[in-house]
């Protein structure tokens, strides 16, 4: 699909509103690159896994992938035969928990009177929880930075060594902090440490009545922390149980990897259905919100049901019906200004987009889409100075590269075909090429002021106009589309 109608159509903001539903990297990546598929069965595949991701989420509420971290690179880490870092246990647990909440989920979807049957099925039955992997996680890592007493006897032992050693040092200290103190060689009555030993803060002018250490002083200078010769050795010991420690906990952490390395086509495989159950469901919150349905594809023609555009606020958006490609090919929209006929065009360009790409559409159910290789859009004022194309220059590049392009498997969409210019003139030359992409059998949609454009849709098989109504009484449009129906501007009206 071409990028400018991407662009011109917003295909883009109703991407960027997709993203905020997902929750792992992965998936909202998925999201970004999202684009709209030619292929019926592609289409219809990810239309029904939208509608029933949808469908469990009514029924169960919504299941949320938070946690889903991405392990492939811990995973080749292990395969060479490196050990994991906490960081990537808690990251690894994590997409476990994700696995047995989405296990459960699934399960508690299916009934006992009957088993629910639908196209997530095979994604949630080939998620293994490896839930016996996440508890030997969780039992021997308990945050980021602490590893549990109990992950190995090792790491007891040595911890116990080290609280008696700690109290062995404070109580020395503190005998040696109170009779400093008394004798007012302290800055603060404390203990504190540096570079991982106890010291005490004396003040510069009493240094040599303090036998020991120095590791550091104050910025001023004018305090000096000294370890006492007397807590010298203790400080060593708790030194060497202090690298002991680490040791243990290497060695927990190398177990653990040891572990985990028996499961990696699992976890792997977690990881790619997590993420994209994640990018479904993202697709079904989308739906949700902007109370989408599912449109159908099974027929060869358009029939848009109280269409909302996806991106005017709900209380002031108004619905249209569309039928296009049925009993007529090109539909010519009329109107005045202001009257709703550009998102009219905007709404039925950015439907197919949208429906293509799998995702559901804001109108109501048994919509009918269509599928096209293509869709082109000449919408809006596209003046351009560094090029110098006036306005009518730059929309007749554009139907130029559309003429060329447009096939019956393409949508076209014009924005008041051949304005600009000299009016009489103008409206031949949008007749001519409408005309043209007619006998191409090209589904068309346009807006326009020329009256020769009504009279050709009255005149002409296969096309047919249409309205944006106006209150002349009000002077207010309603924004209603009225098919069948040829509009006025009414300029003499509004001014």
């Amino acid at each position: 699909m071409n990028e400018k109608a991407l662009r011109t159509l917003e295909y883009h903001k109703i991407i960027d509103l997709l993203v905020c539903h997902a929750n792992c990297e992965a998936a909202k990546q998925r999201c970004k690159k999202l684009t709209p598929m030619t292929s019926l069965a592609d289409i219809e595949t990810a239309q029904r896994q939208t509608a029933d991701a949808l469908s469990r989420i009514f029924k169960k509420g919504s299941l949320s992938f938070l946690g889903v971290h991405d392990v492939t690179a811990s995973m080749k880490r292990l395969e060479i035969g490196a050990a994991l870092s906490i960081e990537e246990l808690l990251h690894l647990a994590s997409l476990l928990e994700v696995a047995k909440r989405a296990k459960a989920y699934s399960r508690n979807d299916r009934t006992e009177e009957a088993e629910t049957s639908d196209s997530l099925d095979e994604f949630f039955d080939g998620i293994e929880p490896l839930t016996p992997l996440l508890e030997e996680i969780r039992r021997c890592i308990i945050s980021s930075d602490e590893i549990s007493d109990d992950a190995s006897s090792g790491l007891k032992a040595v911890r116990r060594s080290m609280k008696g050693m700690q109290d062995k040092i404070h109580s020395q200290m503190n005998s040696i902090l109170n009779s400093a103190s008394a004798s007012g060689l302290l800055q603060d009555n404390v203990i504190t440490m540096r570079n991982g030993r106890y010291c005490l803060p004396v003040k510069s002018e009493y240094k040599n009545q303090v036998s020991g250490m120095v590791h550091d002083q104050s910025s001023t200078g004018s305090t000096l922390f000294i370890e006492p010769l007397a807590v010298v050795n203790l400080n060593n010991e708790l030194k060497e149980l202090y690298l002991k420690e680490q040791e243990e906990i290497e060695k927990i952490l190398a177990d653990l990897s040891n572990l985990v390395s028996e499961y990696i086509p699992f976890i792997l495989e977690d990881y790619r259905i997590l993420s994209e159950l994640d990018f479904i469901f993202a697709k079904a919150k989308l739906s949700k919100k902007m109370q989408g349905s599912e449109p159908l594809f099974d027929q060869d023609y358009i029939h848009i049901k109280k269409g909302r555009h996806p991106l005017i606020p709900k209380d002031k958006v108004v619905p249209i019906d569309v039928t296009l490609g049925k009993t007529y090919d090109l539909l010519i929209i009329t109107g005045p200004n202001t009257g709703g006929k550009t998102v009219s065009l905007k709404t039925v360009g950015l439907f197919t987009l949208m429906g293509q790409a799998g995702l559901h559409i804001p109108a109501y159910d048994h919509s009918h889409l269509r599928v096209y290789e293509e869709v082109y859009a000449d919408i809006g004022d596209e003046q351009s100075i560094e090029q110098s194309l006036s306005t009518f220059s730059s929309h007749m590049v554009n139907t130029v590269y559309i003429l060329k392009r447009a096939n019956k498997k393409t949508l076209a969409l014009f924005d008041e075909l051949g304005a600009g210019t000299d009016p009489t003139e103008g409206a031949a030359l949008a007749i001519a090429i409408l005309d043209n992409l007619h006998n191409r059998n090209v589904t068309a949609m346009a807006t326009t002021h020329y009256s020769e454009l009504k009279i050709y849709a009255l005149s002409t098989d296969g096309v047919e106009n249409a309205s944006c109504e106006f209150d002349v009484e009000s002077l207010q449009p309603t924004y209603r589309l009225l098919v069948g129906v040829p509009g006025k501007s009414n300029a003499f009206a509004i001014s």
